[in-house]
């Protein structure tokens, strides 16, 4: 055995009836047959054993992540290929996402609504009547929301009320009952639900809306999202002023969660149209701002 040989790691055999390591070895044979590659050729480019990826393909290999995502690099595709999670995306998309990758955060953003306007009939008149506030409990997004639809003219909607109303339950009984995946499923029904009627809304989503990527792909593409931030110590003052007495409990761990929350979150976050920044103001002020932000 070479030296080379010796460092690529091996696989460990498994049972050979395993209907996932089956599903992976024919998916793992039929990628590498249709880009012509020998075992050794993939062996090589992934610096994997071809002992290894034999096993693989007769379905007898107990999976490392680790080597799948390097066979999947030297194939060229997602590792969610492999697992068959998704399917491998067609060749013209190659291209496409080598050309949005040299873009800008900005050019993103304006390639998404070209994109969206031209191939999910999304009208830019009504999308510019539609605003949705985004932002953690606490920031202001209910408050500014109703005035801001009221000024307008226009329906104001709390989609977790939404959701409730759909579910006939309140959401913890939602969470409790039937769990995270449920209550995604009722919140992307009561959005498509909104976004399906006439004419102009303002919706204020809940908190986590952002990190469930179709649903935050829609309300992108259908409102003029508006991210309503604030200090940690600013939602954590609002969030007691509305009664939730949680936060007093402990404090210092209640400040990190939160603070731990808003730095994961920021990122998504920031994919909003239009921040509008409440810390040390009053709702009047922020308000203003808020109508100086859409109504320049």
């Amino acid at each position: 055995m070479t030296r080379r040989q010796a460092a690529m790691p091996e696989a460990a055999d498994t049972d050979s009836g395993d209907p996932v390591l089956q599903a992976l070895a024919s998916r793992l044979r039929l990628l590498r047959a249709r880009r012509a590659m020998t075992r050794r050729a993939l062996a090589r480019q992934s610096r994997v054993s071809e002992r290894y990826i034999a096993q693989l393909e007769a379905g007898t290999g107990n999976a490392s992540l680790v080597l799948l995502h390097r066979i999947a690099a030297a194939l060229g595709v997602p590792v969610g290929v492999l697992l068959q999670e998704v399917a491998e995306p067609p060749p013209e998309l190659l291209p496409v996402q080598r050309l949005l990758e040299r873009l800008s955060p900005a050019q993103l953003a304006e390639a998404r609504h070209l994109l969206a306007e031209r191939f999910l009939a999304v009208r830019p008149d009504l999308r510019r009547q539609r605003i949705a506030l985004v932002g953690l409990r606490g920031a202001g997004k209910s408050t500014l929301g109703r005035r801001l639809a009221g000024r307008r003219g226009v329906p104001f909607h709390e989609l977790d009320r939404e959701i409730e109303r759909e579910a006939a339950v309140e959401l913890r009984e939602i969470f409790e009952m039937q769990g995270q995946a449920a209550f995604r499923r009722l919140e992307r029904a009561a959005l498509d639900r909104l976004l399906a009627g006439p004419g102009g809304m303002v919706i204020a989503t809940g908190g986590s809306l952002v990190t469930e990527p179709d649903t935050y792909e829609t309300l992108l593409a259908h409102c003029r999202v508006v991210w309503i931030r604030t200090s940690p110590d600013e939602h954590m003052r609002r969030v007691v002023e509305q009664g939730d007495l949680r936060p007093i409990r402990d404090s210092r761990q209640a400040m990190r969660d939160l603070k731990s929350i808003l730095a994961s979150r920021e990122s998504l976050y920031a994919r909003a149209d239009l921040v509008l920044d409440t810390s040390g103001q009053d709702e009047d002020r922020s308000f203003r701002d808020l109508l100086d932000l859409l109504e320049p």
